[in-house]
């Protein structure tokens, strides 16, 4: 059922679509027998001449089985959901060698920010880029995001990744990309007038272009 999904571009995409998909059934067959049922009631129940209503105060065994199934169900699903949220956006789900890039959002463009030789944000041989996203696939990347000015919100469809970036705070969001190609960033949070800017492309390289890339931008750094 996944031919109507964006293409699966990182380790969380699997287990986000089987949640989604699992949810979109489960209430697609509760419409389904919901229409059903008001369909047949008006059809069994409806006027006729000669036939007299009977009131009825309800039937407490389907009320209780109405109840239970939806209650657990939702906690069935709040189990699932969970575990998932712990693994992408848990307190300590950032894997230790996970590589750094910080994302500045401001209206109305991405201001992206890799580390120098010395692997580090926040030194003198940084370097920034507007509205680009080079990440290495296959490797843990984990996102440091901020915003200058009013909320926005990171979202690559591709790596199931969606996280606001608010004011005054550093979020960080992690993401391992499995499969190489350009995709799109985009603001999923209105920001403004001219919102539709909110946009940036994302390369997915393998190790060696990534790495080439990264040498590459260093020394026209150096050089200017």
């Amino acid at each position: 059922m996944n031919w109507w999904l964006p293409l699966k571009g990182s380790t969380f995409a699997g287990p986000i679509d089987g949640l989604f998909t699992a949810i979109l059934i489960i209430t697609g067959i509760a419409f389904v027998v919901v229409e059903a049922g008001v369909l047949w009631f008006s059809v069994k129940y409806r006027h006729r001449e000669g036939r007299k209503a009977r009131h009825t105060h309800g039937n407490l065994t389907a009320e209780i089985i109405w109840t239970a199934i939806p209650a657990v169900t939702v906690i069935i699903l709040g189990v699932v959901s969970n575990v998932y949220w712990k693994r992408i956006k848990g307190r300590d789900s950032v894997p230790a060698d996970a590589y750094p890039i910080a994302i500045h959002a401001k209206q109305f463009e991405w201001r992206v920010t890799y580390p120098g030789p010395d692997g580090q944000l926040g030194t003198d041989d940084d370097f920034t880029v507007r509205n680009q996203l080079h990440v290495p696939v296959n490797r843990n990347v984990v996102f440091e995001l901020t915003s200058e000015d009013v909320i926005h919100s990171f979202w690559v469809p591709v790596f199931r990744l969606k996280q606001d970036a608010v004011p005054g705070m550093t979020i960080r969001a992690w993401v391992q990309p499995t499969v190489t190609g350009e995709y799109e960033l985009g603001c999923a949070e209105l920001c403004g007038m001219q919102h539709y800017r909110m946009r940036a492309r994302v390369y997915v390289q393998s190790v060696a272009e990534f790495d080439a890339w990264l040498s590459e931008q260093i020394q026209e750094g150096a050089a200017s």
